[in-house]
């Protein structure tokens, strides 16, 4: 039943996770155009805003429900008298959403910050140079996002 709850956990986080990055990047972003630019960088600070706080409870979820699922693993290898070894694909899922956290940090503690003190500020052209540096890390951590996905539904690398 733990094991179940940690899977549930830990899918659903990834799935608000890219879900929300493959909504804003291919759906809300394109929808813009019909508005100004003023109104359109506020929309994207208020959205992300709330977005990012998402991800930021997600982030933590799939981080800390696969630390535990592999913990629970080992262990019970370990007490069956075997070795664990991590299998290839889960070193790939750790490292890469490992990387994916990162990303996240800056993409909310950087640029986004800097699009809200725009906004804020009534500063459209700053608000747009900083949503386009926010769209290309989106970019960056959704194309992370699907390779884990390939990576753990293809079971590869061994």
């Amino acid at each position: 039943m733990v094991d179940a709850l940690l899977k549930l956990v830990h899918v659903a986080a990834v799935v608000v996770w890219i879900g929300g990055m493959v909504f804003a990047h291919f759906f809300l972003r394109p929808a813009l155009g019909v508005l100004e630019p003023p109104q359109r960088t506020a929309l994207m600070s208020a959205v992300l805003g709330r977005f990012f706080a998402a991800v930021m409870v997600a982030s933590l979820a799939v981080w800390a429900s696969g630390l535990w699922m592999i913990g629970r693993a080992a262990k019970q290898v370990v007490q069956s008298g075997g070795s664990f070894a991590m299998p290839g694909y889960w070193w790939a899922m750790a490292l890469l959403g490992t990387v994916m956290v990162a990303i996240f940090l800056h993409i909310r503690f950087a640029p986004y910050r800097r699009l809200r003190a725009a906004v804020g500020a009534g500063q459209t052209a700053a608000a747009a140079a900083a949503l386009a540096q926010v769209r290309q890390w989106v970019g960056v951590n959704l194309a992370i996002g699907i390779a884990i996905l390939v990576v753990t539904l293809l079971r590869w690398p061994v």
